[in-house]
């Protein structure tokens, strides 16, 4: 075995391969580029070494640094992770030249899986079933749009290289092909450096379905069970689980001897997903899936795995990297219940996903049976420069609806500030009747966006309990003079305290009525809430409305109040009173709605445009984001060019009258 390896990742990846490698008693390295100088991977590693700068490029794309920094710090081999590198054959080989060892699969099935239309091609030859398609080399526009044509609409452009959703578009009409290849191609560019292309057809109601393998070098092939990863936002995973729901034992059978015909076409060795998608219009059928890709490498998702067979895969990778056989065989193998993870994004459900940014300052899981997998910590920073992943929370039940319970319950108890996330999102996606019953399929999100990002009204609670908290009303009191508890008391009346709040935009002047010691009564315009606290403690309340005693949680910085509640998060901001400003934002004025990249300009100076026509192509976190113009208008300014790196709220564009 091993005495030091590289984790040549960062984030919760990187943080899970050192943890298994410090049980098993391997000394680890960590990579870090200058924006994670003091990330959470960092601390956790044995010594950690500068790669360069934030761009990725420059930095966990720098394969010559991270194999240097593994020779000076004496690493016999290098674990990827996932992303990065962990597809590259040519850093395989590079890493195998420089006398060390890569922790995956050989750089030949890599290389035969890395293009999606080789591979396909290579499946077909082995007998394994694949989606309708042109896998072809030829990239002409003019003939890709008469491949769609003949596969028939609706149709899937995919980037040939990589994954993840990227360089993925969905086209209905024949129109919208030409622009949806060009935004296609140049995602796949800027994410691959490969902007080739294939068409497949588009599967009704799709199920994507996926079979763990593992495989040593004395030639044992095994699979782990299948998952089930059809909850999709933009053909990015959300919600995965093991075992698929509605999965029989004659359709686990071919589905498994299937992948295991893929990594053994391949010579493959270590850990592989080989992804499927299936027909879920119906029942699953032994006729109804055929395959996607092959991820040579170890999955975000895998944990779930890992629940239901008792596993540590990285520790099976580590053991089969060193030249160890598998401690099992296919026989010993079992399904013990049913496991599901929900990914926690810094992202904006309600505004279509778009990734965040900011600085964590309070972040705190709910302590339980619950495994959560983190890649940062309270107090750090969200940046645009990487996957916005927070953490993986991942349940473990005897069955499927008490793990999806479990899940629901974990994620309501989970406080986030600092940061946008899509803690909400996930939480109403583990109630969505459809995901109980497990009726998944991959368009589940987008049918039901609308009822899945849905803000409930604001409780009168919340505001409240931010306007005590904002004047210092919650903490109880800590001296012994009895006059000290008198906090609020007058002799002739009441007394009063006022504060106003901005919550999303609108303004919350409220009057706090001091009824008795830590009982009050909160008026917001027309409504008022009475409120006894009966305790309060290091961010943790109990109190007492309408004859219900319920909890919250607080979290405060020197400018934000945010009260956690039922589950969801509410964020305040103490204002001074002043006359109004007569500001307004303009509806003239389109922004950046994230920071990122100015990929593509679909506009000039003093062009006429239409509502609705592009402007602009937003780059973030290697997905393209598309701005419209909001109104028939005019280029009155033009404040970007290609190429440009933009911050959030930057103005863009701005529209004039066509007349004016």
């Amino acid at each position: 075995m091993f005495a030091k390896i590289l984790v040549a990742n960062r984030g919760e990846i990187a943080a899970r391969v050192i943890a298994t490698a410090r049980r098993m008693g391997i000394a680890t390295v960590a990579v870090h580029s200058d924006a994670d100088a003091q990330a959470l991977h960092v601390t956790l590693a044995d010594e950690a070494v500068r790669i360069g700068p934030a761009p990725a490029s420059e930095s966990y794309l720098n394969g010559q640094a991270i194999i240097a920094a593994a020779l000076r710090t004496g690493a016999q081999a290098i674990h990827p992770g996932y992303g990065f590198l962990s597809e590259n054959p040519g850093f395989v080989e590079a890493v195998e030249a420089a006398g060390l060892v890569f922790i995956g699969p050989p750089a030949s099935a890599i290389r035969a899986m890395g293009l999606k239309d080789a591979a396909k091609r290579l499946m077909e030859s082995a007998g394994v079933p694949v989606v309708p398609g042109y896998h072809g080399e030829d990239q002409d526009p003019l003939r890709l749009a008469r491949e769609a044509e003949a596969i028939g609409y609706p149709v899937l452009i995919k980037a040939r290289a990589g994954g993840g959703g990227k360089g993925m578009r969905l086209v209905e009409d024949p129109a919208a092909f030409p622009a949806a290849l060009e935004s296609a191609a140049r995602e796949a560019q800027a994410s691959f450096g490969d902007p080739a292309c294939l068409i497949e057809k588009y599967i009704a109601s799709p199920r994507h379905i996926e079979v763990q393998v593992f495989a040593d070098a004395q030639g044992t092939t095994v699979h782990l069970f299948e998952r089930d990863c059809s909850l999709q936002r933009r053909h990015q995973k959300v919600i995965e689980e093991a075992p698929a729901p509605g999965m029989t034992a004659p359709v686990r059978a071919a589905m498994t001897k299937a992948a295991i015909q893929a990594a053994r076409s391949i010579g493959y060795r270590g850990a592989g997903t080989v992804e499927f998608i299936a027909d879920g219009s119906g029942p699953l059928r032994e006729d109804g899936f055929w395959f996607m890709e092959m991820n040579t490498r170890l999955q975000v998702e895998h944990p779930v795995s890992e629940a239901i067979t008792g596993l540590d895969f990285v520790e099976l990778q580590l053991r089969v990297a060193a030249g160890e056989p598998l401690p099992f065989t296919q026989g010993d193998l079992r399904i013990d219940g049913h496991a599901i993870e929900a990914r926690l994004y810094a992202e904006d459900a309600e505004r279509g996903f778009l990734p965040a940014t900011g600085h964590l300052t309070h972040l705190a899981f709910q302590r339980g049976p619950v495994r959560v997998d983190a890649g940062v910590r309270q107090g750090d920073e969200i940046t645009p420069w990487y996957d916005p992943m927070i953490a993986k929370l991942i349940a473990h039940a005897p069955d499927r609806s008490a793990a999806l319970a479990l899940l629901g319950q974990t994620l309501d108890a989970t406080r986030i500030a600092g940061s946008t996330t899509n803690l909400a999102f996930l939480a109403a996606l583990t109630r969505h009747p459809d995901v109980r019953s497990g009726k998944v399929d991959t368009g589940l999100i987008a049918r039901d966006l609308a009822q899945l990002t849905a803000r409930p009204p604001l409780p009168p609670e919340a505001p409240a309990l931010a306007a005590l908290a904002a004047l210092d009303l919650l903490t109880p009191p800590t001296g012994t003079d009895p006059w000290d508890s008198l906090t609020g008391w007058r002799g002739w009346s009441n007394a009063e305290s006022f504060v106003t709040l901005d919550h999303r935009g609108e303004t919350h002047a409220l009057k706090i009525e001091h009824l008795s010691q830590r009982r009050f009564r909160v008026t917001d315009g027309s409504d008022s809430t009475t409120l006894a606290i009966l305790d309060s403690r290091n961010g943790d309340l109990r109190f007492e409305s309408d004859g219900l005693i319920r909890t919250a949680g607080l979290a405060r910085t020197a400018d934000t109040i945010t009260v956690f509640l039922d589950g969801r998060s509410h964020g305040f901001h103490p204002v001074l009173p002043r006359g109004e400003t007569g500001h307004a934002h303009s509806g003239d004025a389109i922004s950046a709605p994230m920071p990122g990249l100015v990929a593509k300009l679909h506009t000039t100076l003093g062009a006429t445009v239409t509502k609705g026509d592009p402007l602009v192509v937003l780059e973030a976190m290697k997905m393209e984001h598309i701005l419209t113009a909001p109104r028939d208008g005019r280029i009155a300014e033009l404040l970007v060019a290609e190429g440009d790196q933009v911050s959030d709220g930057t103005m863009l564009v701005r529209l004039e009258g066509a007349d004016d």
